[in-house]
């Protein structure tokens, strides 16, 4: 397992703008408002030769009436639980604060090695300015600029000679990343926290309470993946602060470096127009897709609840329609396993690789059976099937005119190929070349 370092300090003094140069990417929210950083952001790093994973933890704020105040202090605590070296930034503008001094004396307790940062020094007199938070009582300071990079560097090599965990290789890019995706306030921070068992995210009756993407790795009963929770997604008519608009550019990123989305659906809300443009956004990206309808616990239900609801869903996302759904409660945690058994399948089937001779003895029959129509007095002919070698499942069919096949055979091949083969939750490409 990587060293772990924790980027901590009251909120405003450009942890999130740290944490995105150590991590070489904008990854983390970067705002003029203060506090936000609601939740743990990771990141992976490397310094001389040692790679390390950084956590830009939310502000910490006390005797504050905001609802998140109790719970970004949850996030540093735990954030320091979970770290090998703490990297404490402070703001040389504004001097030691009675914030400063509250974080000082959980560090000076917390029997880590401490690293305090003081940032935005970028000239002479602020070094000098500086040099009042030794007052902290945490030893050794480093003038840094998280802006431009200055003093990083000298921060970094004290950083990194504290590592006491053996390097070992971690193999990261073979590991399914699964997004939990929907709109705001459906419940995808709380579907995480029963599947793991810890209250990594925020969850608050607030909608949108995550802006950043989360990635949480889940390794229980003989399962290894990511959970990757997404800011909810909204219309971008009602994206009205800068902050929800790079919230929203975050969610799609996650969608796009996912394997399969997990699209929650409020129940007791039914199936929305966002819903429906969040379904399209992952099958545009040929993502896996499984629909979990949350919050199943607070309907009226009888026999053919679950019937009538689906058939809604169907309506609104068709044609694609060979797609798992599960109906579920994060807060119950009813049927919250059999969603991730779904997820599991469905990446299991978007990685599947078709014999050749097993795809014609199949398709080459319904071809027979149905072969396109002439178009014009010419006839198509449809010699041989291969599956290609892409990332997603995708499939040649080669024939002497394929310029002349239309649409509606197409979604008769893939019909075939769904009715034959287990491809549930997967889009499929099929392309028409020429013999």
């Amino acid at each position: 397992m990587s060293n772990i370092v924790a980027i901590v300090g009251r909120p405003n003094v450009g942890k999130s703008t740290l944490f995105n140069r150590l991590v070489e990417s904008r990854k983390a929210i970067v705002d003029e408002v203060s506090g936000v950083t609601r939740d743990r952001n990771y990141g992976k790093s490397t310094w001389n030769g040692k790679d390390f994973s950084v956590i830009d933890t939310g502000g910490y704020v006390t005797n504050s009436e905001d609802v998140f105040e109790e719970e970004i202090r949850k996030q540093v605590h735990l954030a320091i639980e979970e770290a090998d070296v703490i990297i404490f930034a402070v703001d040389v503008e504004g001097g030691i604060t009675d914030l400063d001094q509250a974080v000082a004396s959980i560090l000076r307790r917390a029997k880590k090695p401490v690293f305090l940062a003081v940032n935005k020094v970028d000239n002479h007199q602020r070094i000098m300015d500086s040099h009042e938070f030794y007052g902290l009582g945490l030893g050794d300071l480093y003038c840094i600029s998280a802006m431009t990079g200055s003093g990083t560097g000298e921060l970094l090599d004290a950083v990194v000679k504290n590592f006491t965990k053996d390097q070992e290789v971690e193999v990261e890019e073979g590991v399914p990343k699964f997004a939990v995706v929907g709109r705001p306030n459906v419940g995808k921070s709380s579907f995480i926290n029963a599947l793991t068992g810890v209250e990594r995210n925020i969850v608050t009756e607030v909608a949108g309470t995550t802006r950043d993407a989360i990635n949480t790795r889940y390794t229980k009963y003989g399962h290894d993946f990511y959970l990757v929770d997404t800011a909810g997604l909204r219309k971008k008519g009602k994206v009205h602060e800068d902050l929800e608009f790079y919230s929203v550019l975050r969610s799609v990123r996650s969608i796009e470096d996912s394997d399969v989305c997990m699209l929650l659906i409020d129940a007791t809300r039914g199936v929305e127009s966002q819903d429906v443009n969040i379904f399209n956004l992952m099958i545009r990206n040929k993502k896996g897709v499984v629909i979990l309808v949350n919050k199943w616990d607070l309907i009226e239900k009888d026999n053919a609840s679950v019937k009538k609801f689906t058939e809604q869903i169907h309506e609104r996302i068709a044609p694609f329609v060979d797609v798992p759904i599960i109906f579920m409660s994060a807060l119950t945690k009813q049927r919250i396993f059999k969603a991730l058994e779904a997820a599991i399948e469905v990446y299991e089937n978007r990685q599947q690789k078709l014999k050749t001779s097993k795809l014609n003895e199949v398709l080459l029959e319904a071809i027979e059976r149905y072969p396109p129509p002439s178009i014009k007095g010419k006839y198509i002919k449809i010699k041989y099937v291969t599956q290609l070698p892409s990332p997603t499942p995708s499939f040649a069919l080669f024939a002497n005119l394929p310029q002349y096949i239309k649409e509606p055979y197409r979604r008769y091949i893939e019909n075939q190929i769904r009715e034959n083969f287990n491809f549930s939750g997967v889009p499929l490409q099929i392309f028409f070349r020429k013999k």
